[in-house]
């Protein structure tokens, strides 16, 4: 069974997703810290730093928010193998102090640094990602198929303003044009929306993505949940009124109480640990810096039976799956290093990561591996779902 748990306890908001009695993602938002990535704002731009091709922009959230001048030039055409179309070479060709701007957030602030911003609009639906000053049309890597790619990008083209693009999201593969099309007109609606309010006036926020509940629910109304489990009849009533403009129908129990159950607390508290056992008598440990997340793969208790190469093998197969777990749940970002035991066999190098591909299949965020470096570390990256 697969099941969403949404709770709201004082000033956070807290979602669980639950697969078989087990947590398999957790995410949470500060009322008092709320989520900026997706809101848009009419900002004013602050400092320009020729040095650093970059400016700083007030949007009225405290942290002045930070833009690169890449994130203002038209944007790269991923569906390409080419550059930027660059109109300009210095930030101080189009940004002076004093300017409105137009932008979004893509990257939350922190207590470090203030948020991270575009010019690059997108607006985020269940099947399409509508981006109106990009003319180009991306789709998943996750759909493979040639003709159902084709396809889906004539509904698209046929749907859209001209000189506007966007992505083309996995859960697309599975509707029906009628769905896609309306997810469409909806994206494109909104934006209308947002254009015709006054931008006079600045700085100030024009557009609301919803916070971490809307956003949730948007990527994973469609993922084949069985129920979705809330603390009380406040948050039933919002995702209620959600699904009812997606016409979407997913049961909805109110049950405050439901983390007690089973062994969630005792989950919950291993995700806190810096040690992971493994079944087999290993363990990893996970360490996060500010540059990355190293994980170390150890034999721990485990000794095998037979040749010590085998025993390595299992300990490093065991891991994997485990890691790629771990990166899911805890919803680690960044660069990632991990330091497994040394393998001398070059295939066995080669089954981890062709494992550890087919376990990355399951998270919805994107996971890039890089393969393993002469000192025997394979690097990876992974983008953060909701990053705070």
């Amino acid at each position: 069974m697969k099941e969403l748990f949404i709770k709201k306890e004082d000033d956070i908001k807290k979602i669980y997703l639950i697969e078989d009695e087990k947590i398999i993602e957790k995410h949470e938002e500060n009322t008092e810290n709320p989520m900026l990535e997706g809101n848009i704002y009419v900002g004013k731009v602050q400092n320009v730093i020729a040095g650093m091709q970059a400016a700083f922009i007030n949007i009225g959230s405290g942290k002045n928010a930070f833009i690169h001048l890449r994130d203002i030039l038209p944007k790269k055409d991923i569906t390409q193998d080419n550059d930027y179309v660059v109109e300009a070479n210095d930030i101080r060709e189009v940004l002076k102090p004093g300017d409105p701007i137009l932008v979004q957030v893509t990257r939350d602030k922190n207590y470090k640094k203030g948020a991270r911003v575009s010019k690059h609009i997108s607006l985020t639906g269940r099947f399409f990602i509508y981006m109106p000053n990009s003319p180009f049309v991306a789709i998943s890597k996750k759909i493979e198929n040639e003709e159902k790619k084709k396809y889906l990008k004539q509904i698209i083209l046929k749907n859209i303003p001209e000189n506007s693009g966007g992505i083309i999201r996995t859960n697309a593969e599975k509707v029906s044009e009628e769905e896609l099309v309306k997810d469409i007109k909806s994206l494109i609606e909104k934006w209308e929306n947002i254009k015709n309010l006054d931008l006079d006036k600045f700085p100030k926020k024009i557009y609301d993505a919803g916070g971490i509940i809307s956003k949730y629910l948007i990527d994973n109304i469609d993922k084949n949940l069985d129920r979705i489990v809330v603390c009380d009849k406040t948050v039933e009533n919002l995702v209620q009124e959600f699904l009812d403009f997606e016409m979407k129908s997913i049961p909805i129990i109110v049950d405050n109480d439901y983390l007690k159950k089973f062994d969630f607390q005792n989950q919950l508290r291993k995700l806190e640990n810096r040690k992971v056992w493994l079944k087999c008598g290993g363990f990893i440990t996970i360490d996060k810096t500010e540059a990355l997340t190293a994980i170390d793969v150890n034999t721990g208790k485990f000794i095998g039976k037979d040749d010590f190469e085998n025993t390595i093998f299992i300990v490093n197969e065991e891991a994997t799956v485990e890691i790629a777990k771990q990166l899911r749940a805890r919803d680690i970002g960044g660069i990632i290093i991990i330091d497994y035991i040394d393998m001398h066999i070059g295939e066995n190098k080669d089954r981890i990561i062709e494992l550890m591909e087919q376990e990355i299949k399951k998270d919805s965020s994107k996971v890039q591996i890089e393969g393993f470096t002469k000192l025997n570390l394979l690097e990876m990256t992974r983008k953060h779902i909701y990053s705070f």
